[in-house]
């Protein structure tokens, strides 16, 4: 996008279009921030963007990293499962359900950090076991 703003507004005019192109990047810098889901885990829910899933309805959790991730964002998907996948983070989590009202199988989340989300997920239910 930079590169096109300047490829526009420098022939205008070189100040404008380093100004230009300066907020244009601002811009999109913010909008990706504002745009990021939030992924979080708390004592009594696994929240992933706008959904949130009750953690006494959690069954299993597992890292899925490498070539496995791939597999499981492709052949190995099931269409009814929940996803929020971002193409640039590698990495996934498999949440895997146990609710016999829901007919969603399990979630797929991306996250740059599977096993501390793991391990965050793991404690949250020990912790609401007790």
């Amino acid at each position: 996008m930079i590169p096109a703003a300047l490829l526009v507004f420098l022939p205008i005019s070189e100040t404008a279009g380093i100004v230009v192109a300066i907020v244009l990047y601002g811009a999109i810098v913010v909008i990706l921030i504002a745009t990021t889901p939030l992924v979080e885990v708390t004592d009594a829910e696994f929240g992933a963007g706008r959904a949130h899933l009750p953690l006494a309805v959690v069954h299993a959790v597992r890292a899925v990293e490498g070539d496995e991730a791939g597999a499981e964002r492709g052949v190995r998907l099931d269409a009814r499962a929940f996803l929020l996948i971002r193409g640039w983070i590698p990495d996934l989590v498999r949440v895997e359900l146990d609710d016999p009202s829901d007919p969603t199988p399990y979630w797929l989340v991306s996250t740059r950090h599977p096993r501390r989300l793991v391990a965050a997920l793991a404690g949250a239910r020990a912790g609401s076991a007790d």
